[in-house]
């Protein structure tokens, strides 16, 4: 039997909204693949970077350039992370590859643990770059928001630290954190998975259960919003008719206590039907979920059709994405940009297909859950620079890229 063809979807804003043009419509779009499928996705807001069998290629608004010699990337809108083999580097956009603003040399080994984790601590992609972690926090993955960070320890503990005045770090109150805390509310449910929006977060469990805290202004926890029950009552009273409106539960809005504007303590969601789930990611106010049995329910912030449903309606109420059941596509991974969600399928998914554990789609999700050993407790220095500063260091992957598409 032939093996499954994939593809990337991508809904909601486009590189060409964010410089002035056009954009291509509330419809799902589908990513070019390079040479080969496109395996892995790292959003920004206003581009993209992709691997394909080629190599990493950031794609903006109808532009393409190769990242020769690169893995991984951790994007922003004023600075670029990359990962090789030997090192880190960050570049600020628009300055070329040719000076770094950042670098740091990485021991020789497979990279365990995907960015931001780096040996010893993590990269962000602005000043100051590097964050050392605890010497006993064994991460195996982070996740980074807005002004808080999320890290999922080796046996399925969760931490979280930085700012906390949206209830985004679990801890059941609004005070921020210095240092890596322990979300006590979780203890002793291993989770799997992490996910960081700009000031929510989500976890799923080993189990399949999905967790959400944090600010559910636009509804992005699937709580009950009154933002969005407020709109809803402003279109009945002009006559516009309920299936134009955002979907809301059906509760009086004078009703406040039914509403909730913070969560501070991680609260389990049931999906409709509730089936188990694979994974989850955030937007800045969205959020994306992908069940075991392959089918994708988004929820939250939906201007830009970032949501998947055709319309640019917000919800807090999860909704499948009928777009992939129609089309026959089978939902294998998830990755939220800051007003975007892409979604990797199988096409066709074949009768009953369970997701592949080897999807080019990303990262082996059995190695996801027991990778070896902790991060490394020291690793060489920085090295920080300005865009006329020191040259980089030897071994260096292809320079002359131009990040910023003016």
């Amino acid at each position: 039997m032939a093996a499954p063809r994939r593809a990337w979807l991508v809904f909601g804003f486009s590189t060409e909204e964010a410089v002035g043009q056009p954009g291509p419509g509330l419809g799902p779009r589908r990513l070019e693949p390079g040479p080969g499928e496109i395996r892995r996705v790292w959003p920004a807001w206003s581009y993209v970077v992709v691997e394909t069998g080629a190599g990493l290629e950031v794609r903006s608004a109808g532009r393409r350039r190769r990242l020769r010699g690169w893995c991984e990337a951790l994007p922003s809108e004023t600075h670029l992370v990359l990962r090789g083999a030997a090192a880190a580097r960050a570049w600020r956009r628009g300055a070329g590859l040719r000076a770094p603003a950042w670098s740091r040399a990485l021991p020789r080994g497979p990279p365990w643990h995907p960015l931001p984790l780096l040996p010893g601590g993590f990269a962000t992609p602005r000043p100051p770059f590097y964050t050392a972690l605890p010497a006993g926090l064994r991460a195996r993955r982070l996740a980074l928001g807005n002004e808080h960070v999320l890290v999922l320890g080796a046996n399925g503990e969760l931490h979280a630290w930085g700012g906390g005045r949206h209830g985004q770090l679990g801890h059941g109150t609004l005070e921020s954190e210095a240092q890596p805390r322990l979300v006590e509310a979780l203890a002793g449910v291993p989770m799997r998975a992490v996910a960081a929006g700009g000031w929510h977060s989500a976890s799923v469990s080993e189990a399949g259960d999905l967790y959400m805290w944090g600010w559910n202004e636009s509804g992005q926890l699937a709580l009950p919003c009154k933002a969005l029950a407020e709109e809803r009552a402003q279109g009945e009273d002009a006559g516009a008719g309920a299936a134009a409106l955002t979907p809301c539960r059906e509760q009086p809005a004078a009703e406040a206590a039914t509403f909730i504007s913070i969560q501070a303590l991680p609260a389990l969601l049931d999906l409709p039907q509730e089936p188990e789930v694979s994974e989850v990611s955030c937007g800045s106010r969205h959020t994306a979920a992908v069940t075991r049995g392959g089918e994708l329910y988004t929820w939250g912030w939906g201007k830009y059709g970032q949501l998947g449903h055709g319309d640019d309606a917000s919800s807090d109420l999860p909704r499948r994405v009928e777009h992939l059941v129609a089309e026959g596509l089978w939902a294998e991974a998830v990755v939220c940009g800051p007003w975007t969600t892409y979604v990797c399928v199988q096409e066709p998914p074949g009768p009953q297909r369970p997701p592949s554990t080897t999807s080019p789609c990303g990262e082996d999700p059995a190695a996801a859950g027991t990778s070896p050993g902790p991060t490394h407790p020291s690793a060489p220095q920085d090295r920080t620079h300005t865009d006329s500063g020191p040259q980089e260091l030897n071994s260096e992957p292809e320079a002359g890229l131009q990040l910023h598409e003016g």
